[in-house]
């Protein structure tokens, strides 16, 4: 894996402070709706079989509306009530260059499907405090139905309000593991 060779064998550690998991839905077959997750950990082991590992705490979703808020994380969307976590669990990594694929197990409400986020590897930096950190930006199509998220209503023009199709878009960073 080209990209990812001049990453410190080890777990590097998610960094929240400086990343973002966000969703794209069209609303209404004319507007797109957008949300971010705000409670994310994540590792990322650097080793011959290099993987990634997420969770993320539905609950902390924000859309920037308290009212659809609500609406999405109830019972008719994630259900957070029972189903308060979305996990992934990555099964490879595929590399060329600084373009590369990460194939994986997303579990929503408890459906576990694969997915395929692509991206690109922003490469590796020191800050200033002396820590050594990397970036990615990967992003990712998936079927809301497949994951039992199934909510909708009609419109009178034609349609449906919510689409099947939601974009995960993710621009994160890892802090390398000390040594």
């Amino acid at each position: 894996m080209t990209a990812f060779n001049e990453l410190t064998p080890g777990t590097w550690t998610f960094d929240p402070a400086h990343s973002e998991v966000e969703f794209t839905v069209r609303h209404a077959g004319i507007s797109k709706v957008r949300g971010t997750f705000n409670e994310v950990s994540a590792d990322l082991n650097v080793c011959e079989e290099s993987s990634v590992t997420a969770s993320v705490n539905v609950g902390s979703l924000d859309t920037g509306n308290a009212d659809r808020d609500a609406h999405v994380k109830g019972a008719d969307f994630f259900d957070t009530e029972n189903h308060p976590e979305m996990t992934f669990a990555s099964t490879s990594i595929e590399s060329d260059g600084e373009d590369f694929t990460l194939n994986g197990d997303l579990t929503i409400k408890g459906e576990t499907r694969p997915v395929s986020f692509t991206g690109e590897f922003g490469g590796v930096a020191v800050d200033p405090f002396g820590a050594t950190r990397a970036g990615f930006s990967v992003a990712a199509s998936i079927s809301r139905k497949e994951f039992g998220i199934t909510w909708n209503a009609a419109l009178e023009t034609g349609g449906v309000l919510v689409s099947d199709k939601v974009t995960i878009s993710l621009d994160v960073a890892f802090v390398a593991p000390t040594a």
